[in-house]
């Protein structure tokens, strides 16, 4: 079966420059920015919601699923440079619909010195209704989201980026609680004749406490849990929010090679008073081998003169 290009992603992080000076002397964890980073990984991202309505007890709830949420890819990064390449191909389980679903997405972070902000970007079309009864198909359905957090790390000693990337390694134990102040916006489009797009805006603050725990040389596991709160608008509607995030990755890891599973979930879920009411849910699954390996010395000439000239 021939795949069909899903993405091609070629992102420049510019604020990765503002990473902490002292990574490399810090002997709690190890930057392995000075290496190229290539690896092959299977990705199950999606963007779902969930609607309760009724005034029977209990609520009717209807999940609306996105036809594409299976990719398998390949990415290569160096310094702040990140490309990745990735396909949907159709024979992936998790893959539903028709050849006119797309998923897009892109998920990022940059750190400077305690402070760390994430970015998101989620496009969508093509999406099923499922309840216990019935699977209907919505092809022309769309959503947009657009998002992210800024986030505190208080403990010097804890390396965010082993949780998210391999470009660091955590090299003992430790933790650090980490609030975050999260912001999205989503438009929804149904695409049928009687209905209308909807602007989701979200506005929410979630302490939470991270965890890297070295099993040994090679291989740790990372977890962090965040509860918080906050505001959703819908059209106007305004009520409360509440956030519920999970993270959780198993890694192991030498000065080459590497390989990782993660999980990723964050939900936010509306007051049960309101009604209707749309929940909200972004998951992330993601199995990943890699190789390290030293740059080029022309690679490592031409990227210290374009870092000269733009000054990063």
């Amino acid at each position: 079966m021939c795949l069909k290009p899903f993405y091609i992603l070629f992102f420049v992080s510019i604020f990765g420059c503002f990473a902490q000076n002292d990574t490399l002397q810090n002997r709690y964890f190890k930057s392995y920015d000075d290496k190229i980073t290539t690896s092959i990984y299977y990705l199950d991202t999606s963007n779902s919601f969930q609607v309760a309505s009724g005034t029977q007890d209990p609520k009717i709830f209807v999940n609306l699923i996105p036809n594409r949420r299976e990719q398998i890819g390949f990415s290569v990064s160096y310094r702040i440079i990140d490309i990745s390449i990735g396909f949907a191909p159709k024979f992936l389980s998790g893959n539903k619909g028709d050849s006119k679903s797309k998923n897009f997405n892109l998920h990022t972070r940059f750190y400077y010195k305690k402070w760390m902000q994430s970015f998101t970007f989620i496009n969508q079309k093509g999406f099923y209704i499922s309840d216990d009864n019935l699977t209907v198909q919505l092809p022309n359905m769309r959503t947009t989201k657009i998002g992210g957090s800024t986030s505190y790390i208080f403990n010097d000693k804890f390396s965010f980026k082993t949780l998210t990337s391999q470009n660091e390694w955590q090299t003992k134990s430790s933790g650090s609680f980490i609030p975050s102040f999260s912001f999205y916006y989503t438009n929804l489009d149904l695409n049928t004749p009687d209905s209308s797009p909807g602007d989701l805006y979200v506005f929410t603050l979630a302490p939470a406490y991270y965890y890297n725990f070295v099993i040994s040389d090679r291989v740790l596991i990372g977890a962090g849990l965040a509860l918080g709160a906050g505001i959703n608008d819908i059209d106007g509607d305004t009520s409360a929010l509440y956030q519920a995030e999970f993270n959780l990755k198993l890694a192991y890891n030498n000065d080459r090679f590497f390989g990782f599973a993660s999980l990723n979930t964050v939900s936010f879920a509306q007051d049960e008073k309101v009604d209707p009411r749309l929940n909200d849910n972004i998951a992330t699954v993601k199995l990943s081998i890699g190789y390290r390996f030293d740059p080029p010395k022309k690679v490592e000439e031409v990227y210290n003169k374009v870092n000269e000239k733009i000054g990063l």
